[in-house]
């Protein structure tokens, strides 16, 4: 028999959180998230999305051991921007038992329901920055920190449960090349651009120049996200908090702020080194330990995560994104760097994807976003 118990003290939440970590130990490609965050995301103390969301989340206990776990959003801001009744259900991992999924989906369905949801869908977090999608191909690669990681039996679970396809989003492993005519073509783009269009480049003095940079990244990813699948407009406590989150990330080399005459951000992209192979050695802990072994990766590394990207709408199609990837392949290059692996990226979003089409690149990955409409 499984019992599904709502998670509210402190200890519970902890064992929310690191349930995946306990149930993939043994599985190489399975990547905690940082932690810390992951904490903080189901505190309403400390995550501003619960300004508009209503969330909980539930443990499937056998026995007195943990089997499974799954969380549920109602985000009313995407519903009014939406026109939809829809829950999200979120963070959900389960051993290979129908009845362990069933009654997870269940108390997910019936929340759904009392609310006067019509449908249920996911996986999908607070805001579009959190991981979403579930795991359809590429269960043999190495996941990343900020997505998801989940075995092949899960999407089984949910067509027999009466989820669909909603959405997709694909993954690309880029291979980096280290001279040739491929990084002098994206120079000649950049230098044309920038002189053709009185633009220029973001130039730190130090570190504490870049929270305020960072600041507007936020403010135009929301003009520039605004169209995607389930994203919201982030609120200015949302912005801080991200921003926070990214700038300990930050390199120089692989950071690119691009500016017009008025000093207005116009593009930016964001890449970082690899914390995969550290957040695994400590089960996405960065206290009180992990945060040497984050340090390494920062300084020796051979992958880049591919974070964020994003031109402003009145200047896409002018070659401005050019500028940006010739900012980060050079950074690369110079850092020895030799792969690097993008985000999750919609299926139908061509402008993101047809950017990296010069280079040799795999899609290595695809994930998917569920939905299931409810009866009465």
């Amino acid at each position: 028999m499984v019992d599904i118990v709502e998670v509210k003290s402190p200890a519970q939440r902890k064992e929310f959180v690191t349930f995946p970590t306990k149930m993939y130990r043994d599985v190489p490609q399975y990547i905690p998230g940082t932690y810390e965050d992951d904490m903080e995301d189901w505190d309403e103390r400390k995550n501003p999305a619960f300004a508009y969301c209503r969330a909980r989340c539930w443990l499937a206990v056998r026995g007195g051991e943990t089997v499974g776990r799954i969380g549920a959003i109602l985000s009313r801001k995407a519903n009014e921007k939406w026109h939809t009744r829809r829950l999200r259900f979120t963070q959900v991992d389960f051993i290979d038992d129908n009845e362990v999924s069933a009654a997870l989906f269940a108390a997910v369905e019936d929340w759904a329901r009392a609310l006067g949801c019509n449908e249920v869908h996911g996986p999908l977090g607070f805001t579009d920055l959190d991981r979403e999608g579930l795991l359809v191909e590429g269960f043999d690669r190495v996941s990343c920190w900020f997505t998801y990681y989940n075995h092949p039996y899960y999407q089984q679970h949910l067509a027999r449960l009466g989820y669909e396809k909603d959405v997709d989003w694909v993954e690309n492993l880029i291979h980096i090349p280290q001279s040739g005519p491929i990084p002098e073509r994206w120079a000649k783009i950049s230098n044309f651009v920038l002189r053709h269009y009185h633009l220029h480049l973001f130039t730190a003095r130090s570190r504490r120049d870049y929270p305020k940079i960072l600041n507007k990244v936020f403010d135009l990813l929301n003009v520039c996200y605004a169209p995607l699948y389930g994203t919201v407009a982030l609120s200015e406590e949302q912005v801080r908090r991200y921003a926070g989150k990214f700038a300990p990330l930050i390199n120089p080399k692989l950071t690119c702020f691009v500016l017009n005459e008025q000093e207005e951000l116009v593009a930016f992209g964001l890449a970082a080194p690899s914390i995969a192979k550290a957040l695994k050695k400590h089960d996405g802990k960065i206290f009180p330990l992990g945060w040497i072994d984050l340090l390494h990766a920062f300084r020796k590394n051979d992958t880049a995560d591919l974070l964020l990207i994003a031109v402003r709408p009145d200047y896409q199609a002018r070659g401005v994104n050019g500028v940006v990837i010739n900012q980060l392949l050079q950074g690369s290059i110079s850092m020895g760097l030799t792969l690097a692996e993008t985000g999750p990226m919609l299926e139908t979003n061509d402008k993101v994807q047809t950017q990296w089409e010069n280079f040799p690149i795999e899609q290595h990955k695809r994930r998917r976003c569920f939905i299931k409409r409810l009866d009465g």
